[in-house]
């Protein structure tokens, strides 16, 4: 079996992870329909359907009473 050499202190490895971090996600505006949701997602507008780049992927079925 391997085995180091020295030991890595805890703050020589804290400093190589320091960088490691997630981003802000970017957040886009709708032309057709003005909704706020995130770059290559699909979303669901006011109506309930769901869109993906401004076009409908599935339309909200209206139930009969």
């Amino acid at each position: 079996m391997a085995h180091p050499k020295s030991k890595i202190s805890k703050q020589r490895k804290r400093k190589r992870r320091t960088h490691k971090k997630a981003g802000i996600p970017q957040v886009s505006t709708c032309s057709v329909t003005g909704e706020k949701h995130l770059y290559h997602r699909a979303y669901y507008d006011t109506e309930g359907n769901m869109m993906y780049r401004g076009k409908v992927l599935v339309k909200l079925e209206e139930e009969e009473a």
